[in-house]
């Protein structure tokens, strides 16, 4: 019944077997999916009832960057911005998002030597661009890569202020660590940071105001 569903040259590709190789992607794929369901340990931390899912975070953060990357000089390549976002959290799929204090109880570099081997499985089959794009992401030489890993500290304030208006209270830690967050090597990032911090603090001031 399937056979009979799919077009002439699909039906010959179904008959003639799967590549290996794309059912290498489809196991990688099929692990990243787990990162739509994995919560962000610091939010539930911090008593969040519906946190922030890994892929969600992602996802804010491509649309950060997609927000601001036009206006930082020189320009970035954009491409290579979204390349480096897509992976930076992909060796969570299969480690689960360590809390902080757990990540700080390990070793030194032990969390980034598992970070290095479960990426280095999740993203072997896929073409060495993506295994380029974990390789540049944590070097963190290129500008390419700092831009991006700015948008992933700026993102935690877009989700720190949705929470804040929403009434949600206990996240002063997050907000002492965006305060003191240097941003000054993207100016589109930090006018957009001290904004987010601004609005905290007449949101905040608004109300104290009404108690």
């Amino acid at each position: 019944m399937l056979e009979s569903c799919l077009p002439q040259q699909v039906h010959q590709s179904y008959r003639l077997g799967t590549p290996p190789i794309l059912m290498k992607r489809l196991a990688s794929l099929l692990a990243l999916g787990q990162l739509d369901k994995l919560p962000r340990t610091g939010w539930i931390q911090a008593g969040v009832a519906d946190p922030e899912s890994v892929a969600g975070h992602v996802l804010g953060v491509c649309h950060l960057a997609l927000a601001t990357c036009e206006w930082v000089e020189p320009r970035l390549d954009f491409g290579r911005v979204m390349s480096l976002i897509l992976v930076h959290d992909a060796p969570e799929a299969l480690s689960g998002d360590l809390p902080r204090a757990a990540s700080a109880a390990l070793p030194g570099g032990a969390k980034a030597s598992m970070e290095q081997t479960l990426a280095e499985r999740l993203l072997a089959s896929f073409p060495p661009g993506a295994g380029g794009a974990w390789t540049e992401w944590c070097a963190q030489t290129t500008r390419e890569a700092r831009f991006a890993k700015l948008c992933d500290r700026v993102q935690l304030g877009v989700r720190c202020l949705q929470l804040h208006n929403s009434g949600q209270l206990g996240l002063a830690d997050f907000w002492q660590g965006l305060s003191q967050l240097d941003a000054s090597e993207f100016p589109p990032l930090a006018n957009l940071l001290e904004e987010i911090l601004q609005e905290f603090l007449e949101r905040g001031a608004e109300k104290r105001s009404t108690v």
